[in-house]
């Protein structure tokens, strides 16, 4: 136990050398603060943000857009992708769907649902939601396709039904593929949201960080930039701890 934990915290030493050496050059005049401020600095404007409760309503207003739209990307995008793999005419009629938007920077989409449904949250929601979509439905219509033939004709042999095999065979199968497109799109829907509310929104982490740095509070605007950086990278390592218990069958 206390051999597991040790490495997990060495595994983190390069995150407290880099703080070290932000805090160092800007310390000893090697980097202007007007560039980059002082760590001990956006420190402590990122406390003065908490307490002042602008820090608490922009990124409820962030994770309420971005978990929105991913969770629909991941339900619509994993049916959407097993039936591609599973039905003919869904993967004649998707197949050219999905390969005009994988390419597609999807920042090119942001104007567009800003148009649409103006600089609300659900404009938001559905840029997210267009934008994650696509590793979705390809990790689902990998995995799917890549489901072991001598089980799906085993189960078949046995008596099973098409939809019993879908359910017991072939979504198991994919599970591996469809968890890692997950994690792309949850990546994706950072950068999307943040992007997004940098440019058409009046609430959110991306205003935040525009508005402070307008207003030349640059240590207030990269308090914010920080703390997307670090509810991402818990997020990821979240999502890794549950990927691996879900896949452990397998093992």
């Amino acid at each position: 136990m206390i051999t597991t934990i040790g490495t997990r915290l060495w595994h983190y030493l390069p995150l407290v050398i880099l703080a070290i050496v932000w805090e160092a050059v800007v310390k000893f005049g090697l980097v202007s603060t007007a560039v980059l401020p002082a760590l001990s600095d956006v420190l402590l404007a990122w406390w003065r943000l908490l307490e002042g409760g602008d820090l608490w309503v922009n990124g409820a207003a962030s994770l309420y857009r971005g978990g929105v739209g991913l969770l629909l990307a991941i339900l619509v995008g994993g049916v959407i992708g097993v039936a591609m793999a599973w039905w003919k005419p869904a993967r004649a009629a998707m197949s050219p769907i999905v390969e005009i938007f994988y390419p597609l920077p999807k920042s090119a989409l942001i104007p567009v649902t800003a148009l649409w449904l103006g600089f609300g949250d659900m404009s938001k929601i559905l840029l997210i939601f267009l934008g994650c979509m696509p590793p979705v439905v390809l990790g689902a219509f990998n995995g799917a396709r890549g489901s072991e033939r001598t089980l799906v004709w085993s189960a078949r042999s046995l008596g099973a039904s098409r939809l019993r095999v879908l359910w017991d065979v072939v979504i198991p199968s994919a599970m591996p593929e469809l968890l890692n497109g997950i994690r792309t799109a949850m990546a994706l829907a950072f950068v999307l949201l943040v992007s997004s509310e940098l440019i058409v929104a009046r609430q959110g982490f991306g205003y935040l960080i525009g508005f402070l740095g307008d207003g030349g509070n640059y240590e207030g605007m990269f308090a914010v930039t920080l703390t997307v950086a670090l509810i991402g990278f818990a997020a990821d390592r979240l999502y890794q701890m549950a990927q691996n218990r879900a896949l452990r069958w397998r093992e």
